[in-house]
């Protein structure tokens, strides 16, 4: 059996990422597989930086990130299949997946391009049985 949890500890788990990432977390999408939690990273295809608020109080166990900025030319071309969020920093926030759907960020496109253009016009997270 699953784990259920209240929404008010819902939302508390999800605020508990916005404190973590402060203002302007940095979102950095990788290629290949994803490491064990904080270890080391794959290929950066790009990194995109979130608002000077990460992201508005969680609601019904669903946090909504705030604008990101578009990153202006890719790092390297390939297949974002995770991303890994960081504070402005550089300090290690959360893993996550990435793809077109059922991922826990997805893309309209998650093939990435070097030199092209990479933004994310909405990204949401939701906690446990949300």
């Amino acid at each position: 059996m699953t784990i259920g949890m209240s929404t008010a500890l819902r939302n508390a788990r999800l605020d508990a990422i916005t404190a973590a990432a402060g203002a302007n977390a940095k979102l950095r999408l990788y290629d290949g597989s994803r490491p064990a939690t904080g270890g080391a990273a794959t290929t950066l295809l790009a990194e995109l930086t979130c608002g000077a608020t990460f992201a508005a109080a969680a609601s019904g166990g669903v946090l909504t990130m705030n604008a990101i900025t578009t990153d202006s030319a890719a790092d390297a071309s390939g297949t974002a299949t995770w991303a890994r969020l960081v504070t402005s920093g550089g300090t290690f926030v959360m893993d996550m997946s990435v793809g077109t759907s059922g991922a826990d960020l997805n893309m309209n496109s998650n093939v990435i391009s070097a030199g092209a253009a990479v933004s994310i016009t909405s990204a949401t997270l939701t906690e446990a049985n949300a």
